[in-house]
């Protein structure tokens, strides 16, 4: 008798092995045997969500009308208060009804909206290195990925330009993700959308930007919205999350806004996916967006100055750090005299076997990432202090 064998979808053999895999597994190892690891290898924030959407939370929760399904495009007055949001910070007009929706986070919406825009046969460009999703929901929709080294906004603007220009068939959908994750790389003002909204409408490509570092921004720099170009509206939609400006990352709420086509496609693949987010913790943001300006302010403050500390470290044990005007991440090049050599995979194992500090190896977010690593500004000063000086205890160790 054949042995039974089920296999999986041709879509999940895609998918590379998990690289953060590993990591994760020492981690937990060392941890079951009570050793603190300072843990700045993701972007899950630490700091408290602000109270008055913790109150106005488990006020809804205790309403027995909230606790039903709720709407999958998310309910209209959670709708309206984003579309006064983007006009109160971006001037940007938008349509609750047909150019906003609600997602499960950020990245669920990404995801969805690549399975309602991209299959078999198609193909996206985005920049590597790259937040994980941006390559792999396009693959778990079918479609191809052509990748372009992100060296500078501009040089890779024009390299993403020319290989569109270049390659038969040509990309369906330009990603773009400003402020960027992994690298904290920034776009200086609109010019460069607008770049981007014209040639979109020349190629008939369209754009999804990931906006879900849009406020948490230093140093006066304020990130100009996608949104804002002139035409956007015309060829794409921009992603936004709660989870980084409000500390609602457990929440799991955020929004996808733009071009009613795409908003329309992504409401109905959503529409056979869920019921839609908790009625609660949708009325809860609404309260976030009315009363927390303040408290993105305050909180942009400590990431700063967590920046401060974590950049001036590393910069004087010899690593390659640029202080970022954006993001919760410090992007940093390891001298190679201190990674021995090693990958960054390799050395960030390293790192957290010998110097008890996990942070995210470059490789994970693609083959140009090599060489350096993402930190995370999730901890307290003293606890950042302290992962610089193990880490330079490490290096220095030899």
């Amino acid at each position: 008798m054949e042995d039974f064998k089920i296999e999986p979808a041709e879509r999940i053999k895609r998918l590379p092995p998990y690289l953060f895999g590993r990591l994760n597994a020492l981690k937990h190892s060392k941890r079951q045997q009570q050793i603190d690891i300072i843990d700045l290898g993701m972007g899950n924030p630490l700091d408290p969500t602000p109270q008055v959407i913790v109150d106005k939370l488990c006020e809804a929760a205790r309403d027995q009308r909230n606790q039903r399904y709720s709407v999958s495009k998310g309910v209209f007055n959670l709708r309206r208060e984003m579309a006064l949001k983007y006009k109160r910070k971006w001037d940007v007009e938008l349509d609750p009804n047909s150019e906003i929706i609600a997602c499960v986070g950020s990245k669920e919406g990404f995801s969805h909206m690549c399975l309602a825009m991209l299959g078999p046969g198609d193909t996206a460009i985005v920049a590597d290195p790259a937040f994980p999703i941006h390559i792999y929901a396009v693959a778990l929709a079918g479609a191809n990925v052509v990748t372009v080294p992100l060296g500078n906004t501009e040089q890779s603007l024009k390299d993403m330009i020319h290989v569109c220009e270049k390659l038969y068939p040509r990309p369906k959908v330009m990603i773009l993700n400003f402020p960027h994750n992994p690298t904290a790389m920034t776009v200086d003002d609109i010019g460069y959308f607008e770049t981007v909204v014209d040639f979109a409408k020349k190629m008939h490509i369209a754009v999804i930007h990931d906006f879900a570092y849009g406020e948490t921004c230093f140093d006066g720099y304020k990130a100009p919205s996608f949104m804002s170009a002139k035409g956007a509206k015309d060829v794409g939609v921009e992603f936004t999350t709660m989870s980084k400006p409000y500390n609602m990352a457990g929440f799991r709420i955020g929004f996808a806004v733009g071009n009613k086509t795409m908003i329309d496609a992504l409401g109905t693949v959503k529409g056979y996916y869920d019921y839609g987010i908790f009625q609660a913790i949708q009325i809860a943001s609404i309260v976030a967006m009315r009363e927390c300006d303040k408290d993105i302010e305050e909180q942009n403050l400590k990431y700063q100055s967590r920046r401060d500390v974590i950049c001036d470290g590393l910069n004087q044990i010899g690593w390659q750090v640029e202080k970022p005007r954006g993001s919760m991440f410090v992007w940093a090049r390891v001298p190679e005299e201190q990674s021995k050599g090693k990958g960054s995979i390799d050395f960030a194992m390293d790192l957290m076997e010998y110097a008890n500090v996990s942070i995210a190896p470059g490789r994970a977010f693609g083959e140009n990432g090599e060489h350096y690593m993402r930190i995370a500004l999730v901890e307290n000063e003293n606890r950042l202090r302290q992962a610089v000086r193990n880490i330079k205890r490490f290096v220095q160790k030899g």
